[in-house]
């Protein structure tokens, strides 16, 4: 039987904006099809590779405004090798603006206004940052971009601890199931006690916090971090050149003589190890399990501006973070589907939940934002769809589900987004946009 004419199985589209409060986005189906080619091998050509899947990460980094997620994103981009000088979003002495917000009122501001895409690769694994708007005006942006990621960054600005819309945003990472890391950022400007941030965070959230980069001063005080989990401190010194990559100096913790000399700070270098002794014993281990559920998130302190922790925190989401999840679809009854819609139809239409697990045969996704007019010197149009499961290919046909089942679109000119600039891409996986 040839694709066109076996039974469809293809779910509903994603919900509208108005609905993303009530349940996950949901995909949709998308279903590959070419002239005499059996269904035994259609599944077999678009099932997505293992390999593939279990190297993609998806990270959304969300804050109250100002609390430097897009230049915690350009030192992502930098540390991860997408970059060679990170930008400023406030450009001085001649540097360049960010790669994640290239519209012209987001350069003026000083501010994101729309969500944006920045794929690279780094190691071995291919990691998509999402990073989103923080000001109320444009969080409807944001929620969207929520839907296509796997895993979340509550960024915080040291100084201030948890923000309105910091609270806001927290509670649509919980609603959607996203495992949740914390970056205590701007640790080089006066903060709050580092155990005041975990007890705003366990008080308001019911979430306990693991600390994995402790902060060792603050302000112009701010040494360093201490790695827990590999008990080694990390002594950091600006950069030599504007937007270039920290200098760094490792010593572990067993060598006290050589790491006090190194703090040169007696006040700083007993309060470590009281710090160290404190945490050992008061603070319950990390429980990866946990941290998928939600119950737990890893805590991390440093400073995007001065690229203090960074690499660090990219080395350990690597590690920790989840790989792409499956989502939940809605499978219609095929007998309705092409029945004229009416009220007695669609109340009589049954509606099952699928979940849908990246390694299932078939090619899904669903389109999570749409945005046009993006380039001045024409009209362009650009939807947004995360890969849920099976291997997208350059000219493969596919089915949406609110299209007459015979309906085919063919996808010959699908893009790999970095910022502004867009690539032409032959294949894709579950997890990438």
């Amino acid at each position: 039987t040839s694709p066109s004419t076996s039974p469809s199985t293809s779910p509903s589209t994603s919900p509208s904006t108005s609905s993303w409060r009530r349940r996950p986005a949901s995909p949709t189906r998308l279903h590959s099809t070419a002239e005499e080619i059996d269904v035994a091998s259609l599944i077999e050509n678009h099932a997505a590779p293992l390999q593939e899947i279990n190297r993609r990460r998806n990270l959304a980094i969300i804050s109250h405004p100002d609390s430097g997620k897009t230049t915690m994103t350009e030192k992502l981009l930098l540390y991860g090798g997408a970059l060679q000088q990170a930008g400023a979003v406030r450009m001085k002495g001649g540097q360049r603006g960010t790669a994640s917000d290239f519209m012209e009122m987001e350069k003026e501001r000083g501010i994101s206004i729309s969500a944006t895409v920045m794929s690279f690769d780094y190691n071995t694994l291919h990691i998509n940052i999402l990073d989103t708007p923080g000001h109320a005006d444009f969080s409807e942006d944001t929620y969207r971009a929520l839907a296509a990621a796997d895993n979340a960054v509550m960024l915080l600005d040291a100084a201030k601890g948890l923000e309105p819309q910091t609270r806001k945003l927290f509670e649509v990472c919980r609603m959607r199931g996203l495992p949740m890391f914390t970056f205590c950022n701007k640790m080089d400007r006066p903060a709050l006690s580092p155990y005041d941030i975990m007890d705003q965070i366990e008080t308001e959230f019911g979430l306990e916090t693991y600390p994995i980069l402790w902060p060792i001063g603050d302000g112009e005080r701010f040494k360093g971090v201490l790695d827990r989990m590999e008990n080694v401190v990390h002594l950091f010194d600006k950069a030599a050149i504007r937007g270039g990559k920290a200098d760094v100096k490792q010593i572990p913790m067993s060598d006290a003589d050589a790491l006090k000399a190194a703090i040169n700070d007696d006040e700083l270098f007993e309060k470590l190890l009281e710090d160290q002794e404190i945490l050992e014993e008061l603070i319950a281990p990390l429980v990866m399990e946990r941290v998928m559920a939600g119950d737990q998130s890893p805590l991390f302190f440093g400073s995007a501006m001065t690229n203090f922790g960074v690499q660090l925190f990219l080395d350990r989401f690597c590690e920790m973070g989840t790989k792409p999840s499956p989502r939940f679809a809605s499978r219609k009854d095929e007998a309705t589907k092409g029945k004229k819609a009416t009220r007695e139809n669609n109340k009589d239409e049954e509606e099952e939940n699928e979940l849908v697990p990246p390694e299932f045969e078939e090619f899904t996704g669903f389109v999570f934002k749409t945005q046009a007019n993006l380039d001045p010197k024409h009209r362009d149009r650009l939807a947004y769809i995360r890969i849920v499961s099976g291997s997208y290919q350059k000219g493969m046909k596919v089915g949406h589900s609110r299209s007459k089942p015979s309906k085919r679109y063919n996808l010959g000119q699908a893009l790999t987004l970095f910022g502004n600039d867009r690539e032409s891409i032959d294949v894709a996986y579950p997890g990438d946009v």
